[in-house]
């Protein structure tokens, strides 16, 4: 198929943008907003580049996004990058697993996989978010036999999350229970993925994440294959 050097030049604005800012909004940039949602020829050369770039592009709403791939390190993040963001400087691979797990965690507690839309809370506070990964972790630990088969090692992870101190009074330090969770929260807000009340210690969804979940994580598959990973029962 042939295609017009300005339908060209504008996928290319298009892709550029989102490559530099991850999102392409209707309210901020209406005309590359239009040209991708309106005409077909310059939707599929953007997400052609797309490809070509690990990438995949969706339109959520009145919102372009750019969602690099899952093995994608140069747009998203490597493993190793993901350990060093989240975890304190000599972190294990258990480390890892358990920041992961906390990041589930959350996903499941906001978003039930039901109805038109998949989210079931507005908000959760810090201190309940923690006493479900606790309460998770315990529940894992105790099914050896789903932990195998799902290949998760929950024991591993608790082991993890006991090493790490408890603190009242709120510590930030990445040794303590609070810390670790407070920089995975940190890192998820700069993601534009929650908003993180620290003095209120309450956390909410954004838009951004809402629209993720319900268009294209969430389908019923996906849903139980998290609650089998965390091992809640679907009628919980």
């Amino acid at each position: 198929m042939a295609y017009e050097l300005e339908e060209i030049r504008t996928s290319q604005e298009i892709f550029y943008y989102l490559l530099e800012h991850h999102e392409l909004r209707e309210e901020e940039e209406t005309m590359l907003y239009r040209a991708y949602a309106e005409r077909e020829e310059i939707q599929n050369l953007v997400k052609s580049q797309g490809e070509i770039a690990e990438s995949s592009i969706e339109r959520y709403g009145n919102v372009i996004y750019l969602i690099p791939k899952e093995e994608n390190n140069f747009l998203g993040f490597s493993k190793a990058q993901l350990k060093a963001a989240l975890c304190r400087s000599n972190a294990t691979d258990k480390d890892y697993y358990l920041s992961q797990f906390v990041i589930l965690t959350l996903l499941v507690e906001f978003y039930d996989g039901q109805g038109s839309s998949s989210k079931a809370r507005e908000y959760i506070r810090v201190g309940e978010l923690q006493n479900c990964i606790s309460k998770r972790l315990k529940e894992g630990s105790e099914q050896t036999e789903e932990e195998e088969e799902n290949g998760i090692a929950f024991s591993n992870m608790t082991e993890a999350y006991e090493a790490l101190k408890s603190d009242e009074k709120g510590s930030r330090a990445r040794t303590t229970k609070e810390g670790f969770l407070h920089y995975i929260l940190i890192f998820l807000q700069k993601q534009g993925l929650i908003e993180y009340v620290e003095q209120d210690e309450m956390i909410m969804t954004t838009k951004k994440l809402d629209n993720f979940m319900d268009w294209n994580l969430l389908n019923q598959n996906n849903y139980r294959r998290v609650l089998r990973v965390l091992g809640v029962k679907e009628d919980e």
